[in-house]
């Protein structure tokens, strides 16, 4: 039992002696990870413009009739609700029922 009461102090000294602390003054990012930094942003914006250039030519080849028709999935729309002033206008829009208000 007398082994099992030394290890969490055993335990405390090994980290104490792994996990030194620099100074302040020691620490600095520097120019190599600004230039990381600034590569991978410019990465970013040459995949998406590459992205765009290869979207736009997938549609145009689409638009030329080169993809088999069969294929092609039927464009599904969204409905949109239209604005109130709208829907009292249009005869062919359902209105909601309401219900009578309470007078309490």
């Amino acid at each position: 039992m007398q082994l099992l009461s030394v290890v969490p102090h055993l335990a405390t000294f090994v980290v104490a002696l792994a996990d030194e602390m620099p100074e302040d003054e020691d620490v600095k990012a520097g120019w190599g990870a600004f230039a990381i930094f600034i590569a991978l942003g410019l990465a970013v914006v040459f995949l998406g413009f590459s992205l765009v250039k290869q979207l736009r030519k997938a549609q145009a080849a689409e638009d030329a009739g080169l993809y088999d028709p069969s294929d092609r999935e039927p464009r599904v729309e969204i409905p949109v609700e239209q604005p109130a002033e709208r829907r009292a206008a249009d005869p062919q829009v359902e209105q909601p029922d309401r219900r009578p208000e309470d007078p309490a």
